[in-house]
């Protein structure tokens, strides 16, 4: 048996593939439009982490999702988790449980998917604004 990938549903391809790919930096490896059955699968993955795919399904026809939190959460493990935030944090995304242990943080997709990133290796060392920025909606 073999991992393959893990699909989530998207409302908006073009503001979803901003946050995955532009502002979190996973990359697209290919993309399949299907006319007959109207929806688009783009597959994603973290740079030199090929295997581990996220297939994002855009169905054409518009469709409210909810609040997804019965997905539970996709989780990436990152070199520096600070530098990561801010980036996130930068490109207008809201860090919905802020990394004050230098380990952990949770943010969300357009589509509210939750999203946990854990620092690589032993946690860094506590620092602002982290250390004090409470926490913002649920994860």
């Amino acid at each position: 048996m073999k991992y393959l990938h893990t699909m989530v549903r998207v409302s908006n391809l073009e503001e979803s593939l901003d946050f995955y790919c532009n502002k979190l930096g996973l990359k697209e490896l290919r993309r399949w439009d299907n006319e007959q059955g109207r929806f688009t699968l783009v597959f994603v993955a973290a740079p030199g982490d090929e295997d581990a795919c996220i297939e994002l399904t855009w169905n054409w026809d518009p469709e409210d999702y909810g609040e997804a939190r019965n997905f539970g959460h996709i989780a990436y493990q990152v070199d520096d988790i600070y530098e990561i935030c801010q980036r996130l944090l930068d490109g207008g995304v809201t860090i919905n449980r802020p990394p004050r242990d230098g380990r952990m943080a949770f943010v969300r997709s357009p589509d509210r998917i939750s999203i946990e990133l854990l620092q690589a290796g032993k946690a860094l060392p506590p620092q602002e604004p982290w250390l004090s920025m409470p926490n913002t909606g649920h994860w």
